[in-house]
C-alpha cells in the first residue's frame, strides 16, 4: 500500500516500533470526540457515509481484529487475515445503536490490549508475516500490520472530525 491520497499519511514501516503509543493516544482523541452531542454521533452526512459513532464501533472492531492477527502471526507461519466483514457489522452489531461512553471505553481497552501484543515484540516478530487480503491478497509483515492500524486510527479520526465540524 502507498501513501493515501486523502488523509496524506505515509506508509513509513520505520514507525512500528511507536505505533503501540500513538494508538493508544489516537483511543483517546476518539473517546473525546465521543463526548459531542449524541444526535451528532449518530448523524450520517450522507447514506453511503458512516456515522462519527459507526466510525468509532468500526476502529474497536479493527483495533480488535489486528491483535488478533498480530497474535496469530506470531503462532503460525503466514497465516490468512480473513475479511472482518466490516460493511456488515454495521448492521449486524448494531452501530448506530451503541452508547457513545461504552464505544470510547471499548476502544480504549481495544488500543490498550493491541499496544501490548505490538509491545511484546521482538526485533525478529517484527519481520513476522500474514496474507493481507485487501485490496488483493498480499504477505504483510507484522511492521506493516501496525502502520496500517496507524492509518486507520488517523483516516477515520479525520472522517469524524470532518462530520462533527
Amino acid at each position: 500500500m502507498t501513501d493515501c491520497a486523502e488523509c496524506g499519511f505515509a506508509y513509513d514501516l520505520a514507525l512500528a516500533p511507536e505505533v503501540s503509543q500513538l494508538a493508544i493516544g489516537h483511543a483517546g482523541e476518539y473517546a473525546d470526540l465521543l463526548r459531542a452531542e449524541p444526535s451528532a454521533l449518530g448523524r450520517r452526512s450522507a447514506p453511503q457515509v458512516w456515522s462519527p459513532l459507526e466510525y468509532a464501533c468500526h476502529m474497536r472492531d479493527v483495533l480488535l481484529a489486528q491483535r488478533e492477527r498480530v497474535l496469530a502471526a506470531r503462532r503460525l507461519d503466514t497465516p490468512v487475515a480473513e475479511p472482518i466483514g466490516r460493511d456488515e457489522r454495521v448492521e449486524h452489531d448494531g452501530y448506530a445503536e451503541q452508547r457513545p461512553a461504552d464505544v470510547a471505553r471499548q476502544l480504549q481497552d481495544a488500543a490498550l490490549l493491541f499496544a501490548n501484543v505490538l509491545d511484546r515484540l521482538s526485533a525478529g516478530d517484527w519481520a513476522r508475516t500474514l496474507v493481507y487480503t485487501y485490496p488483493e491478497h498480499q504477505e504483510r509483515s507484522l511492521r506493516w500490520i501496525a502502520v496500517h492500524t496507524l492509518h486507520e486510527l488517523r483516516h477515520h479520526l479525520l472522517d469524524i472530525r470532518r462530520q462533527l465540524g
